[in-house]
């Protein structure tokens, strides 16, 4: 199966958060070899950040568009039911029954 290319405004700006994420880590790896010098040291360190940037910002666009998903399946599955959408359900009128034995709990 072949992947789909994505057509996002993230996907211009920048790699995947795959490739971002991969990236990220053999920077950590060859930072935390020590055999580096102070300046591609600090060159590592700069561009690690711009990734975890890029991966952070992913990840909330991912996490916004999830919400909004769920939101409208509940929308949806509230219409489906009846309900009204965002508001909770009603409570159940008083029974008008002449047996005042009964527990009610709601």
């Amino acid at each position: 199966m072949s992947r789909r290319k994505s057509t996002t405004p993230e996907a211009a700006s920048g790699p995947s958060f795959e490739d971002a994420l991969a990236e990220l880590e053999a920077i950590v790896e060859e930072m935390e070899d020590g055999r580096l010098p102070l300046e591609d040291l600090i060159a590592r360190y700069e561009a690690g950040s711009a990734l975890l940037k890029r991966c952070e910002s992913v990840l909330k666009s991912a996490r916004e568009r999830l919400e909004l998903i769920t939101l409208r399946n509940q929308d949806e599955n509230a219409l489906d039911s009846g309900g009204n959408a965002g508001q909770s359900p009603a409570p159940p009128a008083a029974a008008e029954s002449d047996d005042d034995d009964d527990i009610r709990l709601f």
